[in-house]
């Protein structure tokens, strides 16, 4: 055998062992991120807040609901839930029973693509290449999944703006439907917050810059999504090299800050304008495409704490 072709087969072996860890471990290998965040009021106490992204569920996904159920050993103080919550037409009971110990919490939640649609096979570069299409796949049961949410008493914020109360705080919340589906409509929640509010949250299933930048410019102090898969694939010691809607690969995951206007870029003329966001990668995968690399599946604890004091906030 010469060099080539034992190099040939040196690669195919690589190739076939790390598809077989993105598929068969690394999709499986889901881990909880904590970060903490400076957005409350001088004076409050910290609260917690669990965020639930992109699980993709399929009924059989026994490990996964476990994980999630689990979670409640963290004791949150409040959830928010940006979308894709199912991936077959029987997914709503076994998802419920993933959620069952957080449905008595605060919560509140919009929807992303795969709460409306079934996912489809489809060329998996297509992804990477920012093919965007009208899903032609079956309708999924969004009414019933929607119905269960509303039951638990979680805020709906599908174009719309609610409100939670947790512990002492007043949390103002706006939301808007899926952008990567075109549903959202925020020209009908748009608006200054409200300055009685103790924080001002807004909820997109995808981060979408035009959304981001509408958000933050109404005054929303916190940003939360998801959608991103925190890019799926990932290059070790790079990063992402997708995020599947316009926003930037250095805040594909994670806890970062957005400036409205310049797609999130840092404002010399307000540079305390800009608000706090979290993206999260999200605890699953396309059933057509299960695989993950160097970009575990996740669900996040924010730890929302008091903001640094400013001049307005001293005696």
């Amino acid at each position: 055998m010469n060099t080539f072709t034992t190099g040939l087969l040196g690669l195919g072996a690589t190739g076939a062992a790390t598809l077989g860890y993105a598929a068969l471990i690394e999709r499986n290998a889901f881990t909880l991120r904590r970060f903490t965040v400076p957005v409350l009021p001088v004076g409050a106490e910290p609260v917690t807040v669990l965020h639930l992204s992109d699980l993709h569920l399929m009924p059989s996904q026994h490990r996964k609901i476990a994980w999630v159920r689990a979670l409640a050993r963290l004791r949150p103080d409040a959830v928010l839930n940006s979308g894709d919550n199912i991936a077959h037409p029987e997914s709503i009971a076994p998802l419920m029973r993933a959620y069952e110990p957080f449905l008595d919490l605060p919560g509140a939640f919009v929807l992303g693509s795969n709460d409306y649609f079934a996912p489809g096979k489809r060329n998996p570069f297509n992804y990477l290449v920012g093919n965007r299409r009208p899903p032609t796949t079956p309708r999924l049961p969004t009414e019933e999944l929607v119905e269960r949410f509303h039951a638990a008493g979680w805020a709906d914020l599908t174009n719309a703006r609610g409100r939670l109360a947790v512990r002492d705080l007043d949390i103002e919340l706006v939301g808007v439907d899926d952008p990567h589906l075109g549903y959202d409509r925020y020209e009908a929640v748009a608006g200054p917050a409200d300055p009685n509010a103790d924080l001002k949250v807004g909820v997109t299933h995808a981060p979408y810059t035009a959304i981001l930048d509408r958000m933050s410019a109404d005054g929303a102090e916190l940003l939360i999504a998801g959608h991103t898969h925190g890019g799926q694939v990932a290059v070790p010691f790079y990063g992402a090299l997708v995020t599947n809607c316009d926003l930037d690969t250095g805040r594909v995951k994670g806890v970062s800050r957005w400036w409205p206007g310049a797609s999130g870029a840092p404002s010399s003329d307000a540079p305390d304008a800009a608000a706090w966001m979290h993206v999260s990668a999200g605890l699953g995968t396309s059933p057509y495409a299960p695989v993950r690399f160097a970009c575990r599946p996740e669900a996040t604890l924010l730890t929302l704490i008091e903001r640094p004091r400013r001049a307005a906030d001293r005696p």
